[in-house]
């Protein structure tokens, strides 16, 4: 009785939570297969107990003092003060300073810096999405974001940025942008893109966009790794070679097959039919987290809810579609799958913030409270 009022007071969603548990099973798999010895593994049990403790902690907490003006500013400067010293203490990895390194575990601060996103456009928008047709309401919002995503790429981190960008455009559509509106946010993003392009890329990340639009022109050199990644998704036809037999990962041909081409060695041990358990499993934690998002006690959970939905389905498709050569290599990793410390907390910790939520949701249907919201 007292096991089942604990499980009662935390008012988790069960649903969401075993449905992202296999997922997390099935990077294990993916990583060991059960043979050999790989130490990711065993560093990744370790992680994903801190993440599901994380998880736990979080869901006790009530979060509406996030409500208030100075705790998200105060946040936000902290995360800019964060990403910035990277710069000073930062170590680089593969071309990228974006950690920090203590002894022998290392933090990217950029995957907190997509929660961080995801709360202070929150609060923006909790009072003035009844004002979003009004441009400056747009151009502060984009000016929040636009700080974190410009630390971020200066790293640089080319797929965080582009997460941070999707976080902020997303909300701004689900809070009501005109037409009129997001046509100049699109023309100014093309603009930005060649920006970038001129000033800001760096050479291995131009490369990847080339072998995005020229897969095989070069698949020896920038195009190997989406290359040898199609070879394995197909190569696991409809039932997969089964557990251990992925000769693309086991053989080495695919590189980084336990972080960013995960899916691509899943695929080729577990086939079609895998993926489609995969991609259900990932469709139900999407359709939860909206599901408790919609029963927000104010316009802030909700909008925070629905930015939580953005981040994991942005960075399921981006990674998924890099690994079928449907869109450029970007580093980004697969949520609970890919081998990681830094982002699994993230994970984690945004649904924990959402679980906490949830202790104080409202009970009765959104269209039954839209005019109490306004006056939020």
């Amino acid at each position: 009785m007292k096991i089942g009022n604990l499980l009662k007071r935390q008012n988790i969603d069960w649903l969401l939570f075993f449905s992202a548990l296999p997922i997390l099973g099935a990077g294990l798999v993916t990583m060991n297969s059960f043979v050999g010895d790989s130490s990711l593994f065993d560093k990744q049990i370790i992680w994903i107990a801190v993440s599901l403790s994380v998880f736990f902690i979080l869901s006790f907490i009530d979060f509406r003092f996030l409500r208030r003006t100075e705790v998200i500013i105060f946040i936000f400067i902290f995360l800019c003060a964060l990403l910035f010293l990277l710069f000073i203490l930062g170590v680089t990895v593969r071309g990228s300073q974006s950690w920090f390194q203590f002894g022998s575990v290392a933090f990217q601060p950029s995957d907190l810096a997509k929660l961080v996103t995801i709360l202070i456009l929150a609060k923006y928008f909790t009072r003035r999405h009844i004002e979003i047709a009004r441009l400056r309401h747009i151009l502060l919002s984009g000016f929040y974001a636009l700080v974190i995503f410009a630390l971020i790429l200066l790293q640089p981190d080319f797929g965080s940025a582009i997460i941070i960008f999707i976080i902020w455009l997303g909300m701004v559509l689900v809070s009501g942008i005109s037409k009129k509106h997001l046509l100049a946010v699109f023309f100014i993003g093309v603009a930005c893109f060649g920006a970038l392009w001129s000033f800001g890329f760096q050479d291995y990340q131009k490369q990847r966009i080339i072998s995005f639009i020229h897969p095989l022109a070069d698949i020896r050199g920038s195009g190997y790794n989406a290359y040898q990644s199609t070879i394995a998704v197909g190569s696991g036809e409809l039932y997969g070679k089964g557990v251990g037999y992925g000769t693309q990962s086991r053989l080495k041909f695919l590189p980084e097959y336990e972080t960013d081409f995960i899916f691509a060695a899943f695929a080729e041990e577990w086939g079609f039919y895998g993926s489609l358990i995969l991609f259900f499993l990932f469709g139900m934690v999407i359709y939860r987290i909206l599901a408790n998002a919609l029963r927000g006690a104010t316009n802030f959970e909700i909008l925070y809810g629905i930015g939580l939905s953005i981040y994991f389905m942005s960075h399921f498709v981006i990674n998924v579609g890099m690994n079928i050569g449907l869109l450029p290599v970007t580093g980004l990793v697969m949520p609970f799958m890919s081998y990681g410390g830094s982002h699994l907390l993230a994970e984690f910790a945004g649904l924990g913030i959402l679980m906490g939520m949830r202790r104080y949701r409202r009970t009765t249907h959104k269209d039954n409270m839209k005019n109490e919201f306004v006056g939020v």
